[in-house]
Formats: structure tokens, C-alpha cells, sequence
């Protein structure tokens, strides 16, 4: 059948087309943005255990000369054998009150890291892989063959949990990559039982193991090694303590400052005393030169500028762009709510 070329299109058919098709796109792009904050990961706070590079709640054994950047501790049981092979830089606790307060603090960074989610399934093995940051989980154990890069996209205080339902392994001579300022003190591996790395590998992060953690012949940690419940085994290793780095610059100045022309002197009226402190001088490095008297900035002090979210101190970020998301998710929602209450009217009206 044919239509007659004399029936014209519903003007108000035309008219409802716009405002659905947009009202639809915008909650797909509100639902994204929800999806994608929900999945962040935070900072899981250390607390007393932060200066420890091994702590261990059932011995710890070594064996060959083995460096640890960072303290030493273990409790309930004390014993640490192979000590006259270790080189401590840190301090050697024993089982002293300050690693008794650090077991306290690693059992709630470990319960910290496991509770963190919703989470992003990962296979069994991660060599090959390159993530950016959020909490990923594997139900079992988590495997690493080869090469597994951590990229955190320009943020130095991005965050990567994860979390391994039973062991942790890794392969000999694997290594763990972090690019675009990805930094070792924001990774998490949270073990649900022990954790094994291979001969000659290079690992990344703090181990929060419930079990035993066994770091093989020549292998490297830049992180933490802390055994909840079990013990930690060494062997000719080099285990760094890591501590994040933002520091950049003081932005007080950009350039020598151009000197003003010199004007007549005026008559002196009374002398005033000295003080020890000169003004200090700006650089063309961003840095400060003279002596502040007590006060301001000291010579070539290095100071932090936040970027990205900022750490609260109880194991979140404030500041950072979850926020935002949120609020942007908001107020598509309402857009698209209000698109439609308008449609409706109109619709009523006509």
C-alpha cells in the first residue's frame, strides 16, 4: 500500500525524536561515569608497619648475604636465623613493642585491602599485561610470567589493589613495570594464604600475605614484605622499603627579578637594629637563596605539590576526581529527567 503524498509527518513525532535520543545518551554516559569511579582504588594506610621492609608474624630465616633498606621485625615468634648474613639499614625489632604495634596495623591494612571493591576480575597469570589503576581480584591465585606493567596514566598517586583469593607466584626473572608515575608505594597484593617469588625476579609493591612469603635466590623487592600469620624466608635478596616521591620544585619564582631603578635617599630619621635575617633572592631554578631569619622557606627546600587525590589519613583520597564523576553523573541524570518532564508536557498540551 502507498501512502498518499499528501500526509505530512507528526510534527510532534518529529519533535519527541531529539529529546529521547539525547535523553538515552546522556544516562548511558551517567551510568559510564558511575561504573568508572566506583572501581578506584584507595590508598591502604600502613600505619606502624610503613618502615618496616620485612615483618613477620612466625620467624623470619635467611640464607646468603641479604640487604633490607627499611626495619626488621617479627612476633609472636621471635626467632630470626641467618642474622649475621643480613644487612639491616633500618632498624632490627626483634620482637619488640614496635613490631607488636606494627602486626596490629598490618592486620588492618591487610582487612583494608580485601574489603576494597567492586573489583575487575584478572586472569590467573598477569605476564603480558598492562592495567591501570583500580583493585583487581582473582577468586584463586595469581600467577606472573614475564613482564607485567603498571601505568598510571600521569597520576603519581594512583592506586593498585590486588587481591588473590589463595597464593601468590612468580616466575623466574619476571618483573613488575611501573610507567607514567606509577609508584611502588601505591601497590597492594593482598594474598588470601602465601606468597612465592621467583629466582631473579624483580617485584614491585607491598605483600600483604595471611601466610608464609618466600622470596627465592636473588630476587628484588621494592615494596614490603609483611607475613600476617606466618613466616618469611630469604635468601641473598634486596628488599627496599618504598616511600612515594611528588617532590618537585617550590614554584615561588620563574625568574631573577628585574632590579628597580634606585631613587634619591631619604634623610635618615633613627637607626633601627639589625636583624640576622636577609631577604632572600629568587633563582631562575624556582628555588630560594639567603637566610629567612627563622621564618618562610628554607635554602633549596623541596615541597609537595598535590596532584590528583589527596590522601586523608584513614586509607582514602579527598580531592581527587571521583568527586567530580559523581557530580557530572548527577547532573546528566537531571538533565535527562528534566528532558523528559518537558517532553511529556509538551506532549500533553499539543
Amino acid at each position: 500500500m502507498k501512502l498518499s503524498p499528501n500526509v505530512r509527518p507528526n510534527p510532534r513525532l518529529r519533535f519527541a525524536a531529539g529529546p529521547v535520543a539525547a535523553l538515552v545518551a546522556l544516562l548511558s554516559v551517567g551510568l559510564l561515569l558511575l561504573a568508572t569511579s566506583a572501581q578506584a582504588a584507595t590508598q591502604v594506610p600502613l600505619g606502624a608497619a610503613d618502615s618496616f621492609a620485612v615483618l613477620a608474624g612466625a620467624g623470619i630465616t635467611n640464607t646468603g648475604p641479604t640487604t633490607l633498606n627499611g626495619d626488621l621485625g617479627t612476633f609472636p615468634t621471635t626467632s630470626i636465623s641467618g642474622s649475621s648474613s643480613l644487612t639491616v639499614t633500618g632498624t632490627n625489632h626483634g620482637g619488640d613493642s614496635v613490631t607488636q604495634g606494627a602486626k596490629t596495623a598490618l592486620v588492618n591494612a591487610y582487612n583494608v585491602a580485601a574489603g576494597q571493591g567492586p573489583t575487575s576480575p584478572i586472569a590467573a597469570d598477569l605476564g603480558g599485561r598492562t592495567l591501570v589503576p583500580g583493585v583487581y581480584n582473582s577468586a584463586s591465585s595469581i600467577g606472573l610470567t614475564g613482564a607485567l606493567t603498571l601505568d598510571a596514566g600521569g597520576d603519581p598517586n594512583a592506586v593498585f589493589v590486588f587481591q588473590a583469593g589463595s597464593a601468590l607466584t612468580t616466575a623466574s626473572a619476571s618483573l613488575v613495570n611501573l610507567v607514567n608515575g606509577a609508584q611502588s608505594c601505591n601497590v597492594f597484593w593482598q594474598v588470601g594464604s602465601s606468597a612465592t617469588l621467583g629466582t631473579g625476579s624483580h617485584f614491585r609493591g607491598t605483600i600483604l600475605a595471611l601466610t608464609d612469603i618466600t622470596v627465592t635466590t636473588g630476587a628484588t623487592v621494592e615494596g614490603r614484605v609483611l607475613a600476617r600469620n606466618g613466616a618469611v624466608t630469604l635468601d641473598t635478596n634486596t628488599i627496599t622499603r618504598s616511600a612515594c616521591s611528588g617532590l618537585v620544585a617550590s614554584p615561588s619564582a620563574s625568574a631573577t627579578p628585574t632590579a628597580r631603578p634606585s631613587t634619591s635617599p631619604r634623610p635618615s630619621t633613627s637607626a633601627r637594629p639589625s636583624t640576622s635575617a636577609r631577604p632572600a633572592t629568587a633563582t631562575g631554578s624556582g628555588t630560594t637563596t639567603g637566610t629567612t631569619g627563622g621564618t618562610g622557606t628554607p635554602n633549596g627546600q623541596v615541597v609537595r605539590v598535590p596532584t590528583g587525590a589527596v590522601p586523608a589519613g584513614d586509607g582514602s583520597t579527598s580531592g581527587g576526581g571521583g568527586d567530580a564523576r559523581y557530580l557530572l553523573s548527577g547532573g546528566v541524570l537531571l538533565a535527562g529527567l528534566a528532558g523528559g518532564t518537558i517532553l511529556a508536557v509538551r506532549r500533553r498540551n499539543a
